[in-house]
């Protein structure tokens, strides 16, 4: 790739499927494949530690940001050793159970600086930071979603799903997803390095309680739509109990042109054994929405349905190349 320019890239998600994206295009920063990279991440966790935080000091939940910052750490001895101290749970018997050091860190900056992004900024500058790492929004919200299945005797009929946790465990099927607050303030920084991207990645992760709620955002999504950079959404490597049960590589392609019809697609990225014998509709889906198909082995070969980052980044090279 030293014949390709440096690009920016935003990359937009939550969880662990954010951490692997994040983990991957760190790859390609040493690579000089990019020169800026930030992660814009899902804030409406409420579980947890990070809900645990946010009932008490009324502040976004930390976990995922502590995630992202932590798969930017470097590979030497500092980041090494920085990532695992933001990773730490706090185990024993009192309050502070399950805690886990980078959250209560995260909060302590937030209630010392008065400010989320400048916080953030603060974390990742003492991680040593291969990148930046920005809230999807700057106020605390809930993820609602509407679910059938779940009426005794009318499989068609919907109920009314609250909170993060309970969208992700949910026994029936979800129809669809909102927000609330519908349209929560979001950081000029957050538009600024979507604006400025040459590649915006969505994906993997959790579907509904990851990855769509970026696309719910309506500042966000109104930027997603008006900016230049090229969109990539990295398709998960199989169904996740409680949000996706039954669903293919096609299927989590329909809902999120359901929840934003207005989105320009550029790449799809699905892995080689997920496809299977989907690979006919999945195509089909991709033709449809105005996409082109990368099908490649970015899966982990333990067996586990997550992403590889070494396979990942290889993949992104390759995209962002034109090959």
């Amino acid at each position: 790739m030293s014949d390709q320019r440096a690009q920016a890239v935003v990359a937009l998600g939550g969880g662990h499927g954010l951490h692997a994206s994040l983990s991957a295009l760190r790859h390609l920063l040493d690579d000089l494949t990019v020169d800026a990279l930030t992660a814009v991440v899902t804030v409406a966790d409420n579980g947890g530690s990070s809900g645990r935080l946010r009932g008490e000091f009324g502040v976004l939940p930390p976990g995922d940001l502590r995630m992202a910052l932590a798969a930017l750490c470097g590979d030497d001895e500092w980041g090494d050793t920085w990532a695992r101290v933001l990773q730490h749970r706090f185990e024993g018997d009192g309050e502070m159970r399950g805690h886990v050091v980078g959250n209560l860190l995260i909060v302590g900056l937030w209630e010392l600086l008065g400010d989320h992004v400048d916080a953030l900024d603060w974390v990742g500058r003492l991680l040593g930071a291969r990148g930046r790492v920005l809230p999807m929004a700057l106020t605390p919200m809930d993820i609602t979603a509407e679910v059938r299945g779940l009426v005794p005797g009318d499989p068609d009929a919907l109920t009314s799903v609250r909170g993060q946790v309970e969208v992700a465990t949910t026994d029936g099927v979800i129809d669809s997803i909102a927000l609330d607050p519908a349209a929560p303030e979001v950081s000029p920084a957050v538009i600024d390095a979507i604006t400025g991207a040459d590649w915006a990645v969505l994906g993997p992760g959790s579907w509904f309680t990851s990855v769509l709620p970026h696309l719910l955002v309506p500042a966000l999504r109104e930027a997603l739509v008006r900016t230049d950079a090229r969109l990539v959404v990295v398709l998960n490597l199989d169904e996740q109990e409680g949000e996706t049960p039954g669903f293919g590589p096609a299927d989590h392609l329909r809902v999120l042109a359901e929840h934003a019809p207005d989105l320009h697609i550029h790449t799809v990225l699905a892995d080689t054994g997920s496809v299977g014998g989907d690979l006919h509709e999945l195509e089909e889906m991709v033709h449809a929405l105005g996409a082109r198909l990368v099908v490649d082995d970015v899966a982990a070969d333990d067996g586990t349905p997550r992403h590889d980052p070494a396979k990942l980044a290889a993949a992104y090279s390759r995209i962002f190349g034109g090959r």
